[in-house]
């Protein structure tokens, strides 16, 4: 059980609550993920050698606090802590913080920390870069890769986030009932938007690593809200989503459409696990927008072949998140299912009007392409097809439309 491995496992699961104790402790983002940095370091140093502390999370934070007393006492040149063999035989100490760390607290340091990052005044872009740093631990090269942008411009973009943070002179205190209530959708909003980022494509593994680390963020908000339906959602959906990962994409790297997927791939243990949360979240009887969502994405994982989809029911469920989160992406996705109930032409009159609205949107003008060649009128096709690889935010986006354009030309 000291085996590197195990130890990287267990400061991952550590970081958020320990990194929000001592933001709590320091009121320093910057001094809170230098101190936790420091403490991992002496972990990896002492715990293969002398076994894990009883209690990792508490060792974590008290010698990151300690070492970031260090770090203060040095600066003003007062008498450094005692050396590190010293600093190791944490028993008592560590103990006592174990008590301390209680359930509520430990959610009041994970909320805080998850509500810097979805600060109001930061962009999303920054809400999920900066999230990714402090909360998961990414590095800024892992971060850059998954954004497709330079270590150099995510690096501005962390600070840049740090920086509006620490202007921004937010309280350390215990968020309150009504902020936690106000913010939770943020804090939800940002995890989903890190789970799409490697969802919606890019390099494999770090499509993997985003969508992964999105689950990850989802459970300890779970473990945070346990009895909350539309976390219960979130979580839900990001599971079934991604239990189709491996189906997704081919062998050259090209996208599959989800009726063309073999569903033998599609992971069973994360349907499962998403099938019961959904489950159990519909019994609270307080829909949400997650909800609604996940419930989607259990029609098609129920579905145990392509024809056995239940269309009219997601028909049904798009409708009821058209009013609650009235959208075009909604009504987009909505045409999907009106095709197959309806037809191509339901579905085509269905988008039209969101036209202008989603003049710059790459799956606009794909479905209204498929149902353009659906009815036959392939000039009118070609064209949708050509303006959506114009739109294209990826390689594999790209290569999916010329296979209809190829189709087209071969016709």
């Amino acid at each position: 059980m000291t085996d590197l491995a195990w130890i990287e496992a267990v400061m991952v699961a550590a970081r958020p609550q320990a990194v929000g104790a001592l933001l709590r402790y320091f009121r320093d983002l910057d001094m809170a993920e230098e101190a936790f940095q420091e403490a991992c370091l002496r972990a990896l140093k002492t715990w293969p050698q002398n076994g894990p502390p009883r209690d990792p999370q508490a060792w974590l934070i008290l010698v990151g606090r300690n070492a970031g007393l260090d770090g203060v006492r040095r600066r003003s040149r007062e008498a450094p802590l005692p050396e590190e063999e010293a600093l190791s035989d944490l028993e008592d100490e560590e103990a006592s913080l174990a008590d301390r760390l209680d359930g509520s607290q430990y959610r009041d340091d994970v909320l805080r920390l998850l509500f810097m990052c979805c600060h109001p005044d930061l962009p999303a872009t920054q809400q999920i870069a900066l999230a990714l740093r402090i909360v998961s631990g990414l590095s800024v090269t892992q971060i850059a890769r998954a954004f497709l942008v330079s270590e150099v411009a995510m690096e501005q973009r962390i600070t840049r986030a740090k920086a509006k943070v620490g202007k921004a002179g937010l309280p350390f205190e215990t968020p309150g009932a009504v902020e936690r209530a106000e913010r939770l959708a943020a804090v939800a909003a940002m995890i989903y938007l890190v789970f799409n980022e490697g969802y919606s494509g890019g390099e494999e593994a770090a499509r993997a690593a985003l969508c992964g680390e999105a689950i990850r963020l989802a459970r300890l908000l779970l473990r945070l809200f346990p009895a909350e339906p539309e976390i219960m959602g979130l979580t839900a959906l990001m599971l079934l989503q991604h239990s189709r990962s491996r189906a997704r994409f081919d062998g050259e790297g090209e996208i599959v459409l989800l009726e063309e997927q073999d569903r033998a791939l599609w992971d069973g243990k994360l349907i499962a696990e998403g099938l019961a949360l959904i489950d159990k979240a519909l019994r609270h009887r307080r829909p949400g927008p997650y909800q609604v969502q996940s419930a989607i994405a259990a029609l098609h994982s129920r579905a145990a072949t392509p024809a056995e989809t239940d269309w009219a029911g997601i028909d049904a469920l798009y409708q009821t998140l058209e009013r609650m989160q009235p959208s075009p992406v909604v009504t987009l996705n909505r045409a999907v299912a009106v095709g197959k109930v309806a037809g191509a032409e339901a579905a085509l009159q269905l988008i039209e009007p969101l036209a202008d609205r989603l003049s710059g949107y790459f799956h606009f003008f794909g479905a209204k392409g498929a149902f353009l060649l659906q009815l036959g009128r392939k000039e009118e096709a070609r064209s949708a097809f050509d303006r959506a690889i114009s739109l294209a935010r990826n390689p594999a986006e790209a290569a999916h439309i010329r296979r209809y354009l190829d189709r087209l030309t071969e016709a």
